[in-house]
């Protein structure tokens, strides 16, 4: 084989093994999880929240819903692929009865298209509800952030994308949108609801997704 034809070879299997590999870059934060597991293990049947730096920055959950069982068990920098990876060391063990999962932003970020952020939360729901067919899923709604307002196209289809398989299944499925409520009268994202890196959320932004989220969870 000439070293022309070796080279498209050699090209595709350095990206499958990124591609392989990449959920690996997690396992720490992932074992961190599972020592604190191992220390003080959760009660079972309770509400797990997953997902980006959104959900794992939130760390004022437990204040924001206080009469409910919530878990964080976010880690940022995910995408929607990297929680169907670990479904079964951050959501299977607890059993809980509702998983609320935000994603969305990082998979935007690296070039995926609507209908494949679409199809891994539909990997993602298969294959909780493989395991517990009676959870509830609650997708939170990709939000509009400034940090990506110039793809903000791609995040729209994305939402209808996942709004439309959540109403496949409305006992099970719920899609929670975030869209509308974080827009100022101008159209334009809130700057109040950001910090400042305009993607990330102050706590006026969680203020706004705590009451979207406290009817559904109870």
């Amino acid at each position: 084989m000439t070293t022309n034809l070796l080279r498209p070879l050699v090209f595709a299997l350095a990206l499958l093994g990124d591609v392989l590999a990449a959920p690996e870059k997690w396992t720490k934060a992932i074992d961190a999880y599972t020592t604190a597991d191992a220390a003080q293990p959760p009660a079972r049947g309770g509400i797990v929240f997953i997902g980006s730096s959104s959900i794992r920055k939130w760390t004022t959950l437990a204040q924001d819903f206080p009469s409910l069982p919530v878990l964080n068990r976010g880690f940022g920098g995910s995408e929607l692929a990297d929680s169907v990876f670990y479904t079964d060391r951050i959501v299977l063990p607890y059993q809980p009865r509702a998983v609320v999962v935000y994603a969305g932003d990082n998979d935007l970020k690296a070039g995926k298209s609507p209908e494949t952020i679409a199809a891994d939360f539909k990997a993602l729901r298969t294959t909780i509800h493989a395991a517990l067919p009676a959870t509830k899923i609650i997708f939170i709604g990709i939000k509009p952030s400034p940090a990506r307002w110039a793809i903000r196209d791609h995040g729209i289809k994305a939402n209808a994308l996942i709004a439309a398989d959540c109403a496949t299944d409305e006992k099970r499925l719920i899609f929670v949108d975030t869209w509308r409520p974080m827009l100022g009268p101008d159209g334009l994202p809130r700057p109040e609801l950001y910090i400042a890196d305009k993607l990330h959320l102050t706590p006026a932004g969680y203020a706004v997704w705590t009451p979207l989220l406290a009817p559904l969870l109870k």
